[in-house]
């Protein structure tokens, strides 16, 4: 590496402790992250977990390590089964279409595609090899077809959750089987039921519990022994305590050096899941707002906490998400016709002092603030704005007349600045591939959308305000004006023309998402009211709680794994 960089610390779900970050072979890191059950379309529970690891992945990489990146596909599985029963379709085809609805999903927002997505149909050979290893050690049993999992000859169960078998009582927490010789014993292979699809096994035609596969999986691309494994918080009992448990009667050695587990996902201050019914859509949320404005709001919560989504959030991510593109594309504009000046006279020019320090402080800042357990909020709330709010201010002085020299300063001071604001923003997964321009008109699109307007009803209701005002009707303009705030539409006189800009609504009046119930409702909750400023400055919330469970990864245990 070209400098020193703090040392990366992270929140170890096993110790309950942070610790610096040092891999098992310098230079590089083994990742696997679980991944979703593919029998519905991912909610903005998925979306908080994998944008959160994306931003691990791209900080990794950041710091020059090689990385490796797992993440898993469970494509067969109760759920997927009943579902496609439910529409009389072949599991395999649903699984598999819902498999590509994720990852188009996860390109929406800009979460790079890992190493490996192994699917567990793919791994059945890996699978009865770990099983048979498990049984051989002594640690798993065979039952008319199917092979469980014996808990009480693994003395280390509940390591990673500090959980004891003897705090619960067989049939508060799980089914009691009397083909189990305790209660907590969990399903390795499931012997087939009539018309389930099935593999044939040592113990007969069946097909794999729920936990083994990521141990299968993970042992399969990284080796028994890697860095890092990470979930959603409700992963940690039962799937990664079982995971801990087969993949170390499997093998002894087996060791994972980081846990890392992100936290939940409410609605309205309501736990959300799909149990419950009060979920989003990760479709249904980017449908009405740019896929950007809700990675920007995920990435406004630290990723341990709980995040509260709501449409008033959303909103103010939505517009500090026009803010950011809007500044770069003023300052895009304004360097455009003195980029090719500085290039060639501009070598002698300096940088001020405070120009150097805001890009100092912003680089310093962006290591620091990752560099402890990927404290993305920090970043967004202090630094990167301050950043804004100097290349805003060094435009207006670029307006004004200034010595040849000074001017060629300011310029050399607004490039360093802008290559710099994206190397962070690219780090965080908030860069578009898209140019400035073609971001502010998606998000504008996104804007008339929920207002139930288009482009020429914006035009219409401009020029009927630019006549009231010239007929001195002050009142009847000002109406028009707060008619559109209320629906999200900022009018901004600049010069002699009004233009508009997307804004949080004054007065929720318009449908936008709500959560769905049986289908799909829109509909917009009331706002919290902001003053609309030219260019405002807008920080997400930090931490304020908003809780997708791992239904959060979709993994959910059957009543036969209990």
């Amino acid at each position: 590496m070209a400098k020193e960089r703090p040392e990366f610390q992270l929140y170890n779900s096993m110790t309950k402790q942070k610790e610096i970050f040092k891999p098992i072979v310098e230079g590089k890191v083994g990742v696997y992250i679980c991944g979703v059950t593919s029998y519905d379309l991912s909610h903005i529970g998925h979306a908080r977990a994998y944008v959160a690891f994306d931003v691990l992945y791209r900080y990794l990489k950041y710091l020059g390590y090689e990385v490796v990146y797992v993440r898993n596909f469970t494509d067969v599985d109760d759920k997927i089964i009943n579902r496609a029963n439910e529409r009389g379709e072949d599991p395999k085809a649903l699984s598999w279409r819902f498999c590509e609805e994720f990852l188009s999903d996860m390109a929406d927002l800009q979460c790079l595609l890992p190493t490996h997505q192994p699917r567990v149909t793919d791994h059945m050979d890996q699978i009865k090899d770990m099983i048979a290893q498990i049984i051989s050690n002594g640690c798993g049993y065979a039952v008319d077809g199917n092979v469980f999992f014996s808990v009480n000859n693994f003395p280390s169960y509940g390591l990673l959750s500090g959980r004891k078998l003897e705090d619960n009582r067989a049939g508060e927490r799980v089914a009691v089987d009397t083909r189990k010789r305790n209660p907590f014993d969990f399903a390795l292979w499931k012997a087939a039921k009539p018309g389930e699809p099935f593999w044939d096994s040592p113990w007969g035609p069946g097909r794999p519990g729920w936990h083994i596969e990521c141990s299968a999986m993970s042992a399969h691309y990284l080796t028994h022994a890697f860095d890092i494994h990470g979930g959603g918080m409700d992963l940690i009992f039962p799937h990664h305590e079982n995971e801990i448990a087969q993949s170390c009667a499997a093998c002894p050695e087996s060791k994972v050096n980081y846990w890392i587990h992100n936290g939940f996902v409410t609605a309205n201050d309501e736990k959300m899941s799909k149990s419950v019914g009060n979920f989003f859509t990760i479709r249904e949320v980017t449908e009405l707002y740019h896929p950007l404005a809700l990675r920007y709001f995920l990435l406004g919560t630290h990723y341990r906490s709980p995040v509260n989504y709501s449409i008033s959030q959303i909103e103010i991510a939505s517009e500090s998400l026009f803010y950011i593109y809007q500044t770069l594309q003023d300052c895009a504009d304004a360097l455009l016709p003195l980029r090719e000046e500085s290039e060639t006279n501009g070598k002698k020019a300096r940088i001020s002092p405070a120009a150097q320090e805001c890009i100092n402080k912003l680089r310093s800042d962006f290591e620091t603030k990752l560099a402890d357990d990927l404290h993305t909020p920090s970043i967004l709330n202090s630094s990167l704005i301050e950043a804004f709010r100097f290349i805003n201010t060094s435009l207006n002085m670029l307006k004004k007349k200034q010595q040849k020299q000074q001017q060629l300063s300011i310029v050399k001071a607004l490039i360093e600045i802008e290559k710099q604001i994206k190397d962070v923003l690219d780090a965080l997964g908030l860069l578009s591939s898209s140019t400035y321009n073609e971001v502010l008109q998606q998000l504008k699109l996104k804007a008339l959308k929920r207002a139930g307007l288009t482009e020429e009803d914006v035009r219409h209701s401009i020029e009927e305000r630019m006549l009231a005002r010239k007929n001195k009707e002050f009142s009847r303009g000002d109406e028009i004006r707060s008619d559109l705030a209320a629906k999200g539409i900022a009018l901004m006189d600049v010069g002699s023309e009004t233009v508009w800009r997307p804004c949080v609504p004054v007065q929720q009046e318009q449908p936008a998402v709500q959560p769905r119930q049986e289908k799909p409702v829109v509909q917009l909750e009331q706002p919290v009211v902001q003053p609309q400023h030219e260019k405002p400055v807008v920080q997400p919330q930090e931490e304020k709680p908003v809780v997708v469970t791992n239904e959060q990864a979709n993994h959910h245990p059957s009543s036969a794994d209990k």
